[in-house]
């Protein structure tokens, strides 16, 4: 059934009081919402995001918006005190939860924690206890000009579009190469596909922006 749109102009799902139970707290996916309203101008200046976002996570999770007016139970079960305000549910229960305007990079952040992991997905917390092993080494695919000014310390830098061709001579060393981009968009497919060809290899998630937010130090050339 479809689910109720209630802003014509908008391509966002919105879920109601009426289907919230089923959409949201019976659903398998983690769900993100944003609580908003017609009148809320910072609501439709973060809508190109939140659309943004609900494309990045097809198949992953779901993206709703809840009108806060024609919703007013929900709302004040939620304790939404402004809009926008953007919530995680996950299980049929808040798993987090932050108000104000977003961009589609903080919104990821928000739920990533809560999304199904790749196998061969690797978070900072994680690499750091492999590195200090030597299990692995950090792999920075992004190009010459953001690696020197900027790179996780000891990582070695292989441009994404030769690491097909040249992962093996990293493989060799007995380390397993951790791959990271920016933000871990663009290394989780290619480290998936080589893992799935025999190839040990990892990609770190959330790139090295997660690596920056987790405060740890960098090295610069």
């Amino acid at each position: 059934m479809a689910l109720a749109n209630n802003t014509a102009a908008s391509p966002l799902q919105y879920v109601t009081e009426q289907n919230f139970e089923r959409e949201v707290i019976q659903t398998d996916l983690p769900v993100l919402i944003e609580f908003s309203a017609v009148w809320c101008a910072p609501c439709k200046q973060v809508e190109p995001d939140v659309i943004a976002i609900a494309h990045e996570l097809e198949g992953k999770a779901k993206v709703f918006k809840i009108d806060v007016d024609k919703s007013p139970m929900l709302a004040q079960e939620m304790q939404i005190k402004s809009v926008p305000t953007f919530m995680v549910i996950k299980g049929g229960r808040v798993v987090a939860s932050q108000p104000g305007a977003m961009r589609r990079q903080q919104m990821r952040a928000l739920i990533e924690p809560h999304l199904p992991r790749s196998e061969s997905s690797v978070r900072v917390e994680e690499f750091l206890k492999l590195a200090q092993s030597g299990r692995v080494v950090a792999v920075d695919t992004r190009d010459a000009g953001s690696f020197a000014r900027a790179h996780i310390p000891g990582a070695v830098n292989l441009p994404l579009a030769e690491v097909e061709q040249k992962i093996d001579s990293i493989s060799a060393t007995g380390h397993v190469p951790v791959l990271y981009d920016r933000a871990g968009t663009d290394t989780k497919p290619i480290a998936e596909k080589l893992a799935e060809q025999g190839i040990p290899v990892a990609f770190l998630e959330g790139g090295f922006l997660s690596w920056e937010v987790a405060g740890q130090p960098v090295e610069r050339d």
